[in-house]
């Protein structure tokens, strides 16, 4: 590209390089946290319940995070409200250190769910104030490929050392303290207001049955499988090393496949596509529960396979919505969405957990299982009901970030939110 056409770009990233700065600390130490607390949890006797109930507080803190923050905004500010939101997570953190109990965890993970969606939200909206529309695509893009290096480095982290001590939750309330100093010292002016979601569900239902069911149980199958897989992993037999890439390669393999399932949802019905990477994952479900493998080799090459069906699901369920929505509702009818997910979410870990405590760590995926073929079932209803969208119609998929939930936030900053 020639050197004119590079410096727009540059000149967009600079002044929002110490928020996406800030934004790889915060991933860092979700990545970290997310995945020292199931090892250590595991290691301790939690029960498999217990440890899913981290997951469901995850997501009700997560949850009331993107409803609650933004009145906290609107109060006292970006800067002060941050400073509250990376200090939370920090106590969060050291507290599941000090009080190694599931009864302190569970709130505790709720807490650190609450910091962390509004931590991201805030550095999100301020974003999406300094970023041209024109280059938000591409602003969108680093965005999420630096959330998911700094979430993996995280994950990878555990690798070096031994998850029975203090040093993996110091280090990662050390890197929650250093989301702080970014955002602190930027000279970006403060953004508007954050964007409060509403759950209206008949206005989702109109627009898209199949977006509301299917993208629920999405966030069923993949919070199921995201709070359980360090879980199920070690309960296998596998090692530190094995289970930080298993967790890992899951979250890669999704990022990669979205670009090939963009381009085929872009060209055909996405309904026939959502169907296609829910049966595909409901194969390699059925895969784990029938021959419960045990060769690490085996193990992460199936998890990669399933990670690139399931976590590509949601940005196509809400390329699928778009179609549907009327103009300039993208906003609206994605942070609806969310919540729907993030009400799955809190679903999800019970189920797995519950599943993997009464019959063994292989039947996590008995809990992905169901959610996947309700979805084929209900999709495939759904296209005999209603004709597919004509491709010229169609507004453009949009890759979105498997790392974490997303906030309405994360949709202000989509390309398609200036198309409507």
């Amino acid at each position: 590209m020639p050197p004119v056409l590079k410096r727009p770009m540059i000149r967009q990233i600079l002044p929002i390089f110490t928020l996406i700065l800030g934004s790889a600390f915060l991933m860092a130490a979700g990545g970290i946290n997310g995945l020292i607390l199931p090892l250590r949890g595991s290691a301790e006797g939690f029960s498999a319940f217990s440890l899913g109930m981290l997951g469901t507080g995850w997501a009700i803190g997560y949850v009331l995070g993107c409803v609650l923050v933004p009145g906290v905004v609107t109060r006292v500010g970006h800067v002060r409200s941050f400073s509250v939101m990376a200090g939370v997570a920090v106590i969060s953190v050291l507290l599941s250190l000090l009080i190694i109990h599931p009864a302190a965890w569970i709130p505790l993970r709720a807490l650190a769910g609450f910091s962390f969606a509004g931590g991201a939200m805030i550095v999100e909206s301020w974003m999406n104030e300094r970023t041209d529309p024109s280059f938000r695509g591409r602003v969108f893009a680093t965005y999420t490929m630096v959330n998911l290096a700094a979430t993996t480095f995280g994950q990878l982290l555990l690798i070096s050392g031994d998850p029975s001590g203090y040093f993996f939750f110091v280090l990662a309330a050390v890197f929650y303290a250093c989301s702080l100093f970014p955002t602190a010292l930027s000279t970006s002016s403060a953004p508007q207001p954050l964007v409060r979601p509403k759950l209206d569900i008949k206005t989702l239902w109109l627009n898209s049955p199949i977006a509301v069911v299917a993208v629920f149980l999405v966030g069923v199958s993949n919070s199921s499988y995201g709070t359980l897989a360090a879980v199920y992993g070690q309960q296998i037999g596998l090692d530190i090393a094995s289970i930080a890439l298993l967790v890992s390669i899951t979250i890669l393999a999704g990022a990669v496949f979205q670009l090939p399932v963009g381009w085929l949802s872009d060209r055909t019905d996405r309904r026939a596509v959502l169907i296609g990477l829910a049966s595909i994952a409901g194969v390699v479900d059925l895969f784990f529960l029938i021959f419960q493998p045990r060769d690490v080799t085996t193990v992460l090459v199936a998890s990669a396979i399933f990670g690139a069906m399931v976590y590509a699901m949601y940005p196509v369920i809400v390329a699928h919505a778009n179609d549907h929505a009327d103009k300039n509702s993208f906003l609206r009818i994605s942070s609806g969405l969310l919540l729907v997910f993030g009400a799955g979410s809190i679903l999800g870990p019970l189920l797995g957990g519950g599943m993997m405590a009464l019959l063994g760590p292989d039947t996590l995926f008995g809990t992905t299982l169901l959610a996947h073929v309700i979805i084929v079932g209900f999709a495939g209803w759904r296209m005999s009901k209603r004709a597919p969208v004509e491709d010229d119609m169609k507004g453009d998929f949009v890759t979105i970030s498997t790392v974490r939930m997303n906030t309405s936030e994360t949709a202000t900053l989509d390309p398609r939110t200036d198309e409507d």
